[in-house]
């Protein structure tokens, strides 16, 4: 029988004996995969393991390469989030296995898009190098887009992140993390496909490599004096409050707490002061009204400014997560937009699961998308709250008006529910991409770590050891203008990137015109 023009060669079943092997292999490269997002100066492991996974994808029937990259992306995912093992079950009192249970199944869902990416990539490739390369880089990206967005998205660990400290690091401001990603995974897919190909397939790979190279020169290049300028300097003091997560809402610690947060706004010598998410944890209604007074008049008669992390809101109205700003007749509110499901509120269907566990867990309000900066000394503050910061195309929204935009990002975290892990660093390095993308400072004062002052560079300025309590000093400067990235994504979000992804992969659908398939090496032979 005769096989259709463009559809892929048939492979002879592998021996049943590699299977083992095999996904044992895409298991490991998921979890070496994982490593340069925490050692980030290991960067190139993360376009190595995208490689050999590439590889491995072409050469295989789509089922396969399906549960091959579905084993990839629940090690990858699983290696790099498994401190959430941490708040359900040490914090939340989830049984060890019901909670590691948890976080394998998290991270087996979170990688269905990969694997459905892998599906469609073993049955549409056409066996020349350059075009399975563009093919496989395509679906990895809408792949990642996917988990990024959908059902509230869970971006932690995109494949960008791994690229703050790497060549790829000058694209941030062009393209953001996830058009880092879509490089790197076709830069990983050109050098192994051109490798196994044939020498007609090696030119045409090679012509695409050095044209993407020398485009992202010229983009590098381009941006090597970066696209804002300085909007002033200003004091700043972050504090690191290191309250046991154990203890932030008990009664019984709760004065001694205070008495302390009060003690550290009082003598941070900053002029701007930003304190943690839920610094204060209870209502300003529930608080002493002389302490309340007392800890925060200096800020508004004074010279300085403060951030403070608190929730507000009532019964009647709801509650939101959000941050205070006071200034010199300036009482600022920000309230957090995008909300931690489980942990702020509870996906519909899952209420079985929060009760479960016995976290102090609550169903918050939402806070608007484009919320306004918190005006002080002369800077345009952009507060965001825990894991907001991985969303750079939420934050986008705040450029949309250039002459509103923020001259400073400031980020207020508690990650204590995660204990002493690769957590820490992992958050601070998303931090560093907002930085680079925007070519914004972020401030980030955090209860446990990592409390830090990153510049407009993406460097990490001065950092406080994580785990301690004290208040980082420092200066830093504002920017003014927009980055490539901030123009577009402020305007259309992720939609270019999204569209990118369908203009290469829709030739490849069913009933697209295609052009003849080139054999490939198969799983025949032992």
């Amino acid at each position: 029988m005769s096989r259709a023009a463009g559809t892929a060669p048939e492979r002879a079943p592998a021996r049943p004996w590699r299977a083992p092997a095999e996904w044992g292999f895409g298991a490991a490269l998921g979890a070496l995969h994982s490593l340069p997002f925490v050692l980030t100066a290991a960067w190139w492991l993360q376009p190595l393991a995208v490689a050999l996974l590439a590889w491995r994808l072409a050469r295989v029937a789509p089922s396969r390469a399906a549960l091959l990259a579905l084993l990839f992306g629940t090690a990858w995912l699983g290696a790099g989030v498994w401190w959430l093992f941490i708040s359900m079950h040490r914090y939340g009192g989830l049984a060890a296995p019901l909670a590691a249970l948890a976080v394998a199944l998290l991270a087996a869902g979170l990688s269905l898009y990969l694997a459905a990416a892998a599906w469609l990539f073993a049955r549409w490739r056409r066996g020349i190098a350059w075009v399975d390369a563009l093919l496989f880089a395509a679906l990895w990206l809408a792949a990642e887009l996917a988990r990024g967005v959908i059902f509230t998205g869970f971006p932690w660990l995109a494949a960008g992140y791994a690229h703050v400290d790497s060549p790829l690091a000058a694209l941030a401001p062009w393209i953001g993390v996830y058009g880092i990603g879509f490089v790197s995974a076709l830069a990983a897919a050109l050098a192994v496909f051109a490798l196994a190909r044939d020498a007609a397939g090696r030119r045409g790979a090679a012509a695409l490599a050095l044209g993407g190279l020398a485009a992202a020169a010229a983009l590098a290049a381009l941006g090597r004096d970066g696209f804002t300028t300085p909007a002033g300097r200003v004091g700043v003091s972050l504090l690191q409050t290191n309250v046991a997560q154990d203890e932030k809402f008990a009664p019984e610690r709760l004065p001694q707490a205070m008495q302390a947060l009060a003690r550290a706004l009082a003598g941070a010598r900053g002029p701007l002061v930003v304190a943690p998410e839920t610094a204060v944890p209870l209502l300003p209604a529930d608080l002493d009204p002389a302490w309340w007074r007392a800890t925060t008049e200096p800020f508004r008669a004074g010279d300085r400014a403060a951030l403070i992390g608190l929730p507000l809101g009532s019964y009647e109205a709801g509650y939101t997560n959000s941050a205070l700003g006071l200034a010199r007749g300036v009482e600022h509110r920000y309230d957090k937009h995008h909300l931690v499901p489980f942990g702020e509120f509870v996906p519909w269907g899952f209420r079985w699961f929060v009760n479960l566990m016995h976290i102090p867990l609550g169903d918050f309000s939402r806070g608007p998308l484009e919320a306004p900066p918190f005006v002080a000394l002369g800077q345009r503050i952009a507060p965001n709250i825990c894991y907001e910061d991985l969303f750079g195309e939420e934050l986008a929204a705040r450029f949309r008006d250039p002459a509103r935009a923020p001259t400073l990002f400031a980020n207020l975290s508690n990650i204590a529910w995660f204990g002493d892990t690769i957590a820490v660093d992992q958050h601070l390095h998303i931090s560093r991409m907002r930085a680079l993308e925007f070519e914004r400072a972020m401030l980030r004062a955090t209860n446990t770590g990592a409390t830090a002052i990153v510049d407009h560079r993406g460097r990490v300025a001065a950092t406080l050891p994580p785990f301690t309590h004290g208040t980082l000093d420092g200066e830093v400067e504002g920017r003014e203008g927009l980055t490539p990235y901030a123009a577009w994504a402020s305007r259309l979000g992720l939609w270019p990137l999204a569209l990118l992804a369908l203009a290469i992969v829709a030739p490849f659908a069913p009933g697209a015109a295609r052009r003849p398939t080139r054999p490939a090496p198969t799983d025949a032979t032992p």
